[in-house]
């Protein structure tokens, strides 16, 4: 959400950016009005456990009030966040859902989203997935009724399709095309390449050495106990590679050894490093797998929980990764996994060509342009 604030604003659109206060600094530095958004702490409040939809009908009365002051022209949502959705619907501005990730449903036939299996190559594995299927869209219907409870409260009209917090007008899709599924899209939903930011960082040198550089990038919110961070200090200890790895400022929970072939730092850019390094080994957060891609650096993809596992089949079937399951994740299994992407070219070669379409296909240009077209389709001049 940010590359695409920062890049309306150098386009020279007036864009009002609502978001936690810790942002703040990030958003005025790259030209974009700070708008704070409610914090509202889900399990639990101190009065008593506020539920998600709760929470997205007290914010939306607040969000509601600053885009009815800022009267902007369009609202872009992040698909978790539905109050900026609802609050232009009852103000009768369009609204762009971003969906910074692969999109999220799933055609008869595939695998429900976020299960981290390959799609079928066989009539029995469609089958199978389709019976399955029926027990997802369950689920689904029953948050479509929590989210039509929710709306109900506001005012609005309820919906029927099942991933009812997703615009209708423009949809846009944050990932490469290559790691999507085959499939016919709505004329609302563009895939539009990855939108890239990152905060700005010094650069950091990695060890000295002629081995190739393994970057070891773990995720910034999972894995607390640096397990992955461990296994790759560990396994990678006597490799004739050389070793750039980072805590994300993440504290140890005890001292580990860090080889002569390693560098170790509380924090480092992903978008440097990545550009000199032969392979990135990582928990397969969409962020991090979709930046490696951009550089043109294979992954090792080692998915912790969420869409991790998601991430890493698609890395895995679109040819740019090696998976490696978490259960069976340790020294020695990191260090086999790594010796077997870095000995295969293929994987380097598609990453490349991943990384050539990303150089000719600017995620935030084109969503920039997208939300532009969205608000002049609507008869509005954007501001």
């Amino acid at each position: 959400m940010l590359a695409l604030g920062a890049r309306l604003a150098a386009r020279g659109h007036e864009v009002t950016f609502e978001t936690w206060t810790r942002w703040r600094e990030h958003v005025e530095a790259e030209g974009m009005r700070f708008v704070a958004a409610p914090e509202y702490p889900v399990f639990p409040t101190l009065e008593r456990p506020l539920k998600p939809y709760e929470a997205v009908t007290r914010a939306t009365s607040q969000t509601r009030r600053a885009v009815g002051e800022v009267k902007p022209d369009v609202v872009v949502h992040d698909i978790l966040t539905l109050a900026p959705a609802m609050a232009a619907e009852l103000e009768g501005i369009p609204a762009a859902t971003l969906i910074p990730h692969l999109h999220p449903s799933s055609e008869p036939g595939f695998p429900p989203y976020a299960f981290g299996a390959r799609l079928p190559r066989t009539a029995g594995g469609r089958r199978l997935w389709r019976a399955l299927g029926r027990a997802v869209d369950a689920g689904l219907r029953k948050g479509r009724d929590e989210l039509n409870g929710a709306r109900a409260q506001l005012g609005l009209p309820p919906v029927e399709r099942l991933h009812g917090g997703l615009s209708t007008q423009l949809c846009l899709v944050g990932t490469f095309p290559q790691l999507e599924y085959p499939r016919s899209w709505p004329a609302h939903v563009r895939i539009v390449g990855p939108l890239v930011w990152e905060p700005p960082y010094r650069d950091v040198q990695p060890p000295p050495g002629q081995g190739p550089l393994v970057l070891i990038a773990p995720s910034t919110a999972q894995d607390p106990e640096h397990r992955l961070l461990e296994a790759a200090l560990r396994g990678l200890a006597r490799e004739h590679v050389r070793v750039l790895a980072t805590t994300n400022r993440k504290p140890l929970r005890r001292a580990v050894m860090v080889a002569p072939n390693t560098r170790l730092v509380d924090w480092i850019s992903y978008g440097r490093a990545m550009r000199r390094s032969a392979l990135v080994v990582c928990h397969a957060g969409h962020g991090t797998l979709a930046r490696a891609l951009e550089c043109g650096c294979p992954v090792v993809a080692v998915p912790h929980s969420g869409d991790m596992a998601e991430n890493a089949a698609r890395a895995d079937w679109a040819g740019v990764g090696v998976r490696l399951p978490w259960r069976l994740m340790g020294p020695a299994t990191l260090r086999l996994a790594v010796r077997h992407a870095l000995a295969t070219p293929s994987l380097a070669r598609r990453a490349a060509a991943l990384a050539e379409w990303a150089a000719s296909h600017d995620g935030a240009t084109r969503a920039a342009e997208l939300v532009e077209e969205l608000a002049v389709s609507r008869g509005r001049v954007p501001a």
